[in-house]
């Protein structure tokens, strides 16, 4: 039975029942040439189009009976409590870095919104210059050559980095990326204040001192997460989240660490390595020789222990999944020219939506013909648009609940 409120993922691949997407919006359209290498992207998608595809996205999600809740919808509800609003305010104001003579103006124009969806779309999509008008005052003339008074975050619909559901608690993470930071003061707040999050327990903030994303945590069971050391995830914020979880009296006594290049190609665990059934994942072979696993525990007495377990993933994931088998099925099968296109293109970042049925992008034709022959089934969505901000259909949702397995 899903519960009202709090959150329970236990796997990767338990039937999905609710999970939080963003649909692209206006905060694409305040990317341009200059500045889209400073948000992560390689080129410049169009907002319109990576909505629709979006919206093929989650009828699919629907259609097998997930429950969506759009961060857009999550923030305004939220954000209806005028003194939430203030501090959301403050914070979000402060850490966009507007210019100080500037901040009050800003703080009072958007304060005195009456409608909250409005404020929370220009929160996440920008203000440009010439679209702030309020009370006919204008803003410090020093300032005037910004083209936007603050910036956009046009990595939204990423879902699953700026927050992470283990078990029953949740972590709120800090990001790698300076111009990212302020994704994850938006499930801070929603966390915080919105009824839906009642009951959950919070294992790491977004104000630690070392790096952690979304895309580099993954569940694999009741017992074992596995965890990224990747470009945007860091070690020391690994091991605090090692003992938090392994401490918290929750089911997990395992922490993974897998240990990948620190490679834009690789930027996340989920870009390379995610699970499609009990004993079948998909893998990009490049990670294959240099992959380093650790595995993380706590003694009896309380301390965090850490032990070697080499590169032998398969024989890994036999030993801490209880598994006879297991299948890596590799992204773009024995062809190096296959694998690196189709991994770039997300091919490994699959989201099981229930154990052996997987979401995936159309067109990494020879990985998704690979994972079908392993008896996986998969769904195809389009994404010329969606595929542009480098991140897969994994990377697009973060699940709240998930059905246990049989």
């Amino acid at each position: 039975m899903i519960e009202r409120t709090g959150v329970k993922i236990y796997s990767e691949i338990g039937k999905l029942r609710r999970v939080i997407v963003h649909r692209p919006g206006p905060e694409l359209d305040n990317l341009t040439p200059p500045t889209m290498k400073n948000y992560l992207f390689e080129d410049l998608p169009d907002y319109v189009a990576a909505g629709k595809e979006h919206d093929a996205f989650v009828d699919l999600l629907r259609q097998s009976g997930t429950e969506i809740f759009y961060t857009t919808d999550l923030l305004s509800e939220t954000l209806a409590d005028p003194e939430t609003r203030r501090l959301f305010l403050n914070d979000f104001l402060r850490e966009s870095h507007v210019f100080l003579p500037s901040l009050p103006h800003l703080f009072e124009y958007l304060q005195s919104m009456e409608d909250i969806q409005e404020l929370v779309r220009i929160v996440m999509a920008g203000l440009r210059r010439e679209e702030y008008r309020y009370n006919g005052t204008s803003l410090d003339l020093l300032d005037r050559k910004k083209l936007l008074l603050f910036d956009p975050m046009p990595n939204l619909y990423f879902t699953r980095d700026p927050m992470s559901v283990l078990g029953r608690g949740l972590s709120t993470n800090c990001m790698w990326a300076e111009n990212r930071h302020r994704e994850s003061l938006l499930p801070h707040y929603v966390i915080r204040y919105h009824p839906l999050f009642n009951k959950s327990g919070h294992y790491f903030s977004r104000h630690e001192n070392a790096s952690l994303e979304g895309g580099d945590i993954l569940v694999l069971s009741e017992e074992v997460i596995a965890v990224g050391v990747s470009q945007r995830t860091e070690t020391a914020a690994v091991k605090t989240l090692a003992y938090r979880v392994l401490t918290s009296g929750d089911s997990f006594q395992h922490v993974l660490v897998f240990m990948i290049p620190e490679r834009r190609a690789f930027m996340h665990l989920d870009t390379v390595f995610t699970m499609l059934d009990r004993d079948i994942f998909t893998i990009h072979p490049e990670i294959e020789g240099p992959l380093e696993v650790y595995d993380m525990t706590v003694s009896e007495g309380g301390a965090l222990e850490i032990k070697n377990l080499g590169n032998n993933l398969s024989q890994i994931l036999k030993t801490y999944l209880r598994l006879q088998e297991v299948e890596l099925v590799r992204c773009g099968g024995n062809s190096t020219i296959d694998a690196q296109r189709e991994q770039w293109n997300d091919g490994a970042n699959a989201l099981a939506i229930a154990p052996g049925e997987v979401i995936a992008y159309d067109r990494n034709r020879i990985t998704n013909q690979l994972i079908r022959q392993a008896g996986v089934r998969v769904h195809e969505i389009a994404a010329s648009e969606l595929s542009r901000g480098r991140g897969g259909p994994r990377c697009m949702t973060q699940p709240l609940w998930r059905d246990d397995l049989d």
